[in-house]
């Protein structure tokens, strides 16, 4: 069997990437999606109680990343999950399979984001969210972080950072201003009541941990972080803290700003849409443009990741590649590779269906991770398995909810992502049948 060798890891520039570096790719990739894509789809799902569910999110993440913080303390590598699924599955058709739901989970991320993107620049121009200038927009955003990440890792790190300082402190702001405007009331949102069963809490929980998902791109940046036996843990737990904060200020914001109804009828931009009500056109602009900004960093910050994970699978002997004649090594052509997927999700699906699309393959995913550390690795690496096992619990509900819900709202997505899982898994295990493990 190959193993993921010295050379080949030299293409990754160690300590590259500072803590502050880390964190700044966590939560660009967090704050992108989140709470400018999915807070509407939550409220949308739970009702009036939406703030609360992603206090409730961020615990079931909490659970979650107890097993990557395990992981990556003791494997800290430029592949991450692919990693962790190798020590706990060995080389074969789980590990290639785990890895490759949470690279396509990433990359509908992206196209998430970038549809985000599309869907809050047009608001500047009173433009309706079927515009066909939505996908273009987002297209034109997969291109530019192309060209940011072919710079290096001291590029992307300054950008992140920066990007990161201005969102976090803009959307804070956004929060702590609304909230006291409004004067801390939610009576515009608890009079619009809507009856909301157990099933669709769970599920707005499953789309509140995608939010949080982000900060597994961290680990995807293990060997190339500064003292990663420390800092991959520290950066997981600084972001998800963070994110949690911005969160819970935000929804309350919006909560006091616009009814339900109004919420639930501006999903896909609800954090403009509130804007109006509390700063009028000026709270609009700086509302739009902090989407501009937060999904910018977002999409970088993703592609970073997913890139790194490609290549490494590839290095691994897990999925095929092609060179296709183009120059440089294996991580810039898994680039282009993950920008032309992201490119077709973004033109092609709408923002509700790519978010569920995304939870589904990441929840499966994060139960694998959960059952390898606890089943395999327990003698290697030392855990509390009453977590794991929580973890374990919490994901299999939110994600049966989510299931359920949509198999009674939108049953094709259902049928997409289970055939798409089949259609990845055969995969796998055709390639690997046809390409047996090297000496």
């Amino acid at each position: 069997m190959r193993i993921w060798t010295e050379p080949e890891m030299n293409r990754y520039e160690s300590n590259s990437l500072t803590l502050t570096g880390a964190v700044s790719l966590g939560t660009g990739v967090m704050i992108g999606a989140g709470i400018f894509a999915l807070l509407g789809q939550i409220a949308e799902l739970a009702g009036m109680l939406f703030p609360i569910i992603f206090l409730i999110g961020a615990v079931v993440t909490a659970f979650s990343a107890y097993s990557y913080v395990k992981f990556s303390n003791t494997y800290p590598s430029a592949g991450g999950i692919a990693m962790y699924l190798e020590k706990a599955y060995g080389k074969g058709v789980m590990t290639g399979f785990g890895a490759l739901l949470m690279a396509f989970s990433m990359v509908i991320n992206e196209s998430l984001v970038a549809r985000t993107f599309g869907t809050y620049t047009i608001q500047l121009f009173n433009m309706d969210e079927g515009s066909f200038l939505v996908p273009l927009l987002g297209v034109g955003l997969l291109v530019f972080a192309f060209a940011v990440n072919i710079s290096g890792n001291r590029v992307i790190e300054k950008f992140s950072f920066f990007m990161a300082l201005i969102k976090i402190t803009g959307i804070a702001i956004f929060g702590i201003v609304g909230l006291w405007l409004a004067d801390f009331s939610f009576t515009y949102t608890s009079t619009d009541a809507m009856a909301t069963t157990t099933e669709e809490y769970l599920a707005a929980v499953a789309l509140a941990v995608l939010a949080y998902k982000g900060f597994t791109t961290i680990t995807n940046s293990g060997s190339e972080i500064v003292d990663p036996h420390q800092n991959v843990s520290k950066a997981i737990v600084i972001s998800i803290a963070i994110c949690t904060i911005i969160y819970f200020l935000v929804s309350l914001a919006v909560a006091g700003s616009l009814t339900l109804p109004e919420i639930i009828e501006a999903k896909n931009f609800a954090l403009a849409e509130a804007a109006r009500p509390v700063f009028g056109n000026y709270g609009l602009w700086f509302t739009v443009a902090l989407a501009i900004i937060a999904t910018i960093s977002g999409i970088i910050a993703s592609v970073f990741a997913v890139s790194r994970m490609l290549a490494m699978l590839t290095d691994m002997d897990l999925i095929p590649h092609r060179h296709f004649g183009m120059p440089g090594d294996i991580q810039k052509h898994t680039l282009v590779y993950t920008i032309v997927v992201a490119i077709l999700l973004t033109i092609f699906f709408d923002l509700s269906r790519i978010a569920s699309l995304g939870a589904i393959f990441y929840l499966v995913m994060d139960i694998m991770i959960h059952w390898g550390l606890l089943r395999n690795m327990r003698e290697k690496i030392k855990i509390r398995s009453y977590i794991v096992i929580t973890a374990i619990i919490l994901d299999a509900a939110v994600l049966s909810a989510l299931l359920l819900t949509k198999a009674s709202t939108d049953t094709l997505l259902v049928v997409i992502s289970l055939i798409m899982m089949l259609l990845i898994f055969a995969g796998e295990k055709l390639f690997l049948r046809s390409h047996p493990n090297q000496e």
